[in-house]
């Protein structure tokens, strides 16, 4: 959308930079972001609610993953289990899962949401950087949205190679540079930032730099993109979504820009239905 486009004009951005906590905080991340799923929860609601592709993400995701018939699988990051609450019962009963957050709350609420599942998984809290099992244990491990938290990305994928068989497969999520790309510029310079400062922040692992790091370690690496875009009609699930991402921002101006951001989003979305927003998401495969 064009700044002329713009029903409420908003503040030029300048070029400080938001004072922010990394994404690989794990102080942060475990005792503040991902305690429990509440804030995962109203991001994950936004994308069910407003994305244009009728395959979503975890329907997609899940007919990627072209494990053995047969095969011990391995999710690093799993949150609430959100790929296997939904998608569990059509993947392959022989596959024994192991579902593994280094943040208690959210393995527990893993643990919770699959109680009454038929099939059997396992649960752990655990370190990506450290992963407590003998080599090659798994025949294929995921790791859905997640390595751009881990602060040594190197040493992890060290680590998932060592845990994974002979020929086993590794499935790995992440965004590219447009995911949000509206959304971004329009908190960024609702609070008078730079928004190309910030979003290079938000990027350690992506689609334009994971190719290098996951060949490093892996073969046959490849990028299937997942095309989607949002066509959001109400303005709250968007600041609800703005808000649970607050403790990324240590900038009193990103936090009281919520307010101006609620307006904008309004009178765009009256005066034109919807706003539209990127979304840049897609898969990496690669083999040991």
């Amino acid at each position: 959308m064009k700044e002329t486009d713009h029903t409420l004009p908003l503040p030029t951005a300048d070029q400080s930079v938001a004072p922010m906590a990394q994404l690989d905080d794990q102080r942060y991340l475990r005792g503040e972001q991902y305690r429990d799923a509440s804030n995962l929860e109203k991001r994950a609601s936004l994308h069910d609610r407003f994305s244009t592709n009728p395959t979503g993400w975890s329907a997609w995701m899940a007919a990627a993953l072209d494990f053995p018939k047969e095969a011990r699988v391995l999710e690093i990051g799993a949150g609430p289990g959100y790929l296997w609450r939904s998608q569990g019962e059509q993947l392959p009963s022989g596959w024994q899962v192991t579902l593994s957050d280094f943040s208690p709350g959210m393995a527990a609420q893993a643990q919770s949401g699959l109680a009454g599942a038929s099939r059997h998984y396992r649960f752990a809290v655990l370190d990506a950087q450290n992963l407590p099992f003998p080599a090659e244990s798994f025949d294929g491990v995921i790791a859905n949205h997640m390595l751009y938290h881990v602060p040594d990305r190197p040493r992890a994928l060290a680590e998932i190679q060592r845990v994974l068989c002979p020929g086993g497969r590794f499935f790995a999520a992440t965004n590219g540079k447009d995911h949000l790309r509206e959304l971004r510029e329009w908190i960024t310079r609702a609070a008078g930032l730079s928004g190309e400062q910030v979003e290079a922040r938000f990027l350690p692992f992506s689609l334009e730099n994971g190719l290098d790091q996951l060949t490093a370690h892996f073969q046959d690496v490849k990028m299937t993109p997942y095309f989607d875009s949002l066509e959001v009609t109400q303005a709250e699930p968007l600041v609800a979504y703005v808000q649970s991402m607050m403790g990324v921002y240590r900038q009193p101006a990103v936090q009281n820009a919520t307010g101006r951001l609620r307006e904008f989003l309004e009178a765009e979305i009256l005066t034109r239905g919807a706003v539209h927003i990127t979304k840049d998401s897609g898969l990496f495969s690669a083999r040991k």
